[in-house]
């Protein structure tokens, strides 16, 4: 399936100012970078980009929920270190805004062939408001002539940096962009079947419109976390509800059984496209992480096409990645964006996607 976007493929960057969104919204523990997936994810697109001969290469990101405001913990800094160690023998310097004077001066600055990384843009409540003026701002202060879009993670959001600017500018499709994005339209346009959806999670409000939008696509669709805890009932022969729980010693239910982990084994094996959002338990204590840990190893074996969305469900699978005892497990797609996979996985248009040049 062609993608329907232009992407950087298609633009030529010699000699200009390039901006990149990227989505550098990483876990950071005491000033520190603690996992840096997203980041890496990014690296495709900047040194394609630095290979094609672009001037300069000025990056922009949000870190948490700053609110609009200056919060020193969610300053990107830490994060422009990281990736200077992840882009070996690149020039990677840091600004401490994202508009005016300093911004100029950072850029003017930069070598050519470098990388610029400036201040987190949520520290401005431009940023979410999707200001005109600001894009105008940043675009004024880093002298871009190209806009490179490849944060998937906040495409589901009409921001200043998601839309405002992409109208302002050439803008086109990332990398990382363009992989998720195929792969996600892909599974819902054009899947090969049998089609597998499994759905965990805690809020049936949530994901009641994905297991709406899958019920005419899927084969199969298998229900398990609190959703299914809570009693979640649905009729449809093509759907199956957990039948089993781990409990807690006050009888809470907390994980899928071992009948539940067997059936949705069962499923796995037979299907061709696999998607999974929402894990299966509590995750964050390891007596209950047992059931997401079957059904990730057993999608990881999988030869068919495997998409794992959602944030929670997504942070599970790249841990269990990190462990050598799971290293050789492989998925086709682990989506770094939660709400934007999930979103797109609903047919939902996404704001920072549909504003790009169409291909």
């Amino acid at each position: 399936m062609k993608f329907r976007k232009k992407t950087i493929r298609d633009i030529d960057v010699v000699g200009k100012n390039v901006l990149v969104r990227v989505d550098y919204n990483v876990p950071m523990k005491d000033g520190e970078v603690v996992e840096d997936m997203r980041i890496s994810a990014s690296l495709p697109t900047l040194n394609y980009l630095l290979a094609q001969g672009c001037r300069k290469l000025i990056l922009i990101s949000h870190l948490g929920r700053p609110k609009g405001g200056v919060v020193n913990e969610y300053s990107l800094a830490p994060v422009a270190q990281r990736l200077a160690k992840l882009l070996a023998n690149k020039d990677v310097r840091f600004c401490s805004e994202t508009t005016g004077e300093v911004v100029r001066e950072a850029v003017a600055d930069t070598p050519n062939g470098g990388v610029l990384m400036l201040e987190n843009l949520r520290f401005s409540p431009e940023e979410e408001a999707n200001s005109e003026q600001y894009a105008d701002e940043i675009i004024a202060a880093t002298g871009a002539e190209v806009f490179v879009q490849d944060g998937f993670a906040v495409i589901h959001r009409a921001h200043a940096s998601t839309d405002a600017i992409a109208r302002k500018l050439p803008a086109v499709a990332g990398f990382l962009v363009e992989d998720e994005v195929s792969k996600l339209e892909e599974a819902t346009n054009d899947p090969e079947h049998p089609v597998l959806v499994m759905i965990g999670g805690a809020k049936v409000e949530d994901k009641q419109p994905l297991i709406e939008k899958f019920l005419p696509i899927a084969d199969m669709i298998a229900v398990g976390g609190k959703i299914a805890a809570d009693g979640y009932a649905n009729e449809n022969p093509k759907v199956y509800v957990a039948e089993d729980f781990s409990l807690d010693e006050n009888g809470t239910k907390l994980d899928i059984g071992p009948r539940s982990i067997a059936r949705m084994d069962d499923m796995i094996r037979k299907a061709k496209t696999i998607i999974w959002n929402g894990v299966m338990g509590l995750v964050e204590d390891s007596r209950f992480a047992y059931g997401s840990q079957m059904v990730a190893t057993a999608m990881g074996h999988s030869t068919g096409l495997t998409i794992v969305g959602g944030g929670d469900t997504a942070g599970f699978v790249e841990g269990l990645l990190r462990d050598p005892n799971h290293s050789s497990l492989k998925f086709s797609l682990v989506s770094t964006g939660g709400g934007a996979s999930l979103e797109l996985l609903c047919g939902k248009k996404l704001p920072g996607l549909e504003v790009l040049l169409d291909a």
